[in-house]
């Protein structure tokens, strides 16, 4: 009977990590139904394969080891980690804690001198984590460019007459846009995941691992861009109503086979240039003999005083989070931006502009938005004022006009974040963005800024920080993305410009606490 208290210790050990980081678990299988993470599910199942791969090559250890104490160091982080994301509400932060706790659970059950050499599963895992939403929009958009300027440069080589702006391909009758679904995120993270199994059962010198991992990434966007080019040729010979086929036959597993067809290719040309001058199936190690064997050998874990101290641990901290005084987040009052005034000073709104369509709303993802003109008569055009309000930021929330303007064919000729107070007369710092964008021969100055509860933020980075911060020391979760654009009128400069966009400014901070709450 002896020999399965161990293994009960492993066991009570998984069930009470299951209890703590339940909000992080929810948010894996949540992300996982999106296209862009459906990979999810099967990272855990080949980091599995991969430990009992190198399981194999350890041998069995049954007496009393005295280097597990790491393992209980890392799992202290990783319950601190999980806390944090817990207490600002972060979900995904919770997530990414699991990873730590893996770690810490193999430490302590192999210990150190043993368990050290078990990390190429466990970074295996981090593939199965959705990227930050500030990190994942930034990825998408620099994508979405890398692609679209390559696709047209294949274009052009075809011969094939094609102008790009910003993100969207003009093909003359028909333009083709390179939206988010087309950045290559679909491909690019299951492509990393096979690349980095592909590097670690590469029998090879280390800079053949390093290329074979770090191809991944150019190898993907290569193939989105042929995959755009040929949807511009498609339009070109056949017509616009043949584009929607071939963009969905291409889409996904398509578009990964020939990836991985690719890295093969790699992997066969690198072999030229390898000391041992091995076949491919030798240089692979995909010997899978003594799986079972080895998934046995979970029963000898021992029922250490780390294991069990660890499994207290874990135990008491999810009861501690599930017995504390229940927390509210809080929701501070605000007014509908539908009451938001239709004249501020000089300013006057024009007619109410059409909402946005349902596809925008629901990458907006926004609770309350407001888009309007104000005109002046003084003044020689309109200024465009946009805000999006997010009760919660946490389940997505506010990212950049960065990653917005690019899909409307804008291109951000310049940007700088700076201190606009001084500029405007204001005593306390007021960071915003000031950017020049341009579309053809139409330029435009725009200001924004996020609001998070009292702060005028420039960088999201910064903002997400600060919703990390606030979400654990004053349970509030909700901000702001506020903006204001003018054109730059034809014979006009920048300064004059700028001159009248700081004006609407004044007037809009002035009103703005009443509907974005600091």
């Amino acid at each position: 009977m002896s020999r399965y208290v161990g293994p009960f210790w492993l066991l009570m050990a998984v069930i009470a990590a299951a209890v703590f980081f339940q909000e992080g678990l929810n948010a894996l299988l949540a992300a996982w139904q999106l296209p862009e993470y459906s990979h999810g599910p099967l990272i855990p199942v080949l980091s599995g394969l991969l430990f009992l791969r190198q399981l194999k090559t350890e041998p069995v250890h049954l007496g009393a080891q005295n280097d597990r104490w790491p393992g209980l160091l890392l799992l202290g982080v990783a319950l601190a980690f999980g806390a944090l994301g817990k207490l600002a509400q972060i979900d995904d932060i919770t997530a990414y804690a699991t990873i730590l706790w893996v770690g810490a659970v193999l430490l302590i059950s192999f210990g150190w001198q043993q368990g050290k050499h078990f990390w190429p599963p466990v970074l295996h895992l981090v593939y199965m984590l959705p990227l930050p939403g500030v990190l994942y929009y930034k990825l998408s958009t620099f994508l979405q460019a890398v692609s679209s300027e390559l696709g047209v440069w294949f274009l052009h080589v075809l011969g094939v007459t094609v102008f790009l702006e910003g993100n969207i391909i003009d093909l003359g009758v028909y333009k083709l846009h390179v939206a988010e679904a087309c950045s290559g995120l679909r491909y690019l993270f299951p492509i990393l995941s096979f690349s980095y199994i592909f590097a670690v059962l590469y029998k090879g010198p280390m800079w053949h691992k390093a290329v074979l991992l770090i191809s991944a990434a150019p190898i993907t966007v290569f193939m989105n861009s042929v995959r755009i080019a040929l949807a511009g040729v498609i339009v070109e010979r056949w017509g616009p109503e043949h584009v929607e086929g071939f963009s969905h036959f291409f889409e996904g597993w398509v578009i990964f086979m020939a990836c991985v067809v690719i890295l093969f290719l790699l992997a066969w040309l690198m072999l030229f240039i390898h000391p041992d001058k091995p076949s491919l199936p030798d240089a692979l190690d995909l010997d899978t003999d003594g799986l079972v064997t080895q998934m046995a050998r979970l029963r000898l874990v021992q029922p250490s005083r780390a294991l069990i101290l660890g499994t207290l641990m874990v135990t008491a901290a999810a009861a501690v989070w599930y017995m504390r005084p229940a927390v509210e987040t809080v929701q501070p009052s605000r007014e509908p931006f539908a009451l938001f005034p239709r004249q501020m000073g000089e300013w006057k709104a024009g007619p109410p502009k059409p909402p946005l369509s349902a596809a925008v709303e629901q990458v907006l993802g926004a609770d309350d938005y407001h888009s309007i003109d104000f005109f002046s008569s003084k003044e020689a055009a309109k200024v465009e004022f946009f805000s999006a309000f997010y009760k919660d930021q946490t389940k997505g929330g506010t990212h950049s006009p960065e990653i917005c303007l690019p899909s409307a064919g804008w291109e951000i000729a310049w940007l700088e974040r700076v201190d606009i107070a001084p500029e405007v007369g204001f005593d306390a710092p007021y960071m915003i963005n000031r950017a020049v964008i341009q579309k053809s021969t139409n330029r435009m100055l725009a200001y924004y800024w996020f609001e998070q509860h009292g702060r005028h933020v420039a960088w999201d980075f910064a903002a997400k920080f600060y919703l990390l911060y606030d979400g654990i020391t004053m349970g509030r979760t909700d901000g702001a993305l506020v903006r204001l654009i003018t054109p730059i009128a034809r014979g006009e400069t920048e300064e004059e410009a700028e001159a009248r966009l700081q004006k609407m400014f004044k007037e809009t901070v002035q009103v703005l606490p009443r509907f974005v709450p600091n």
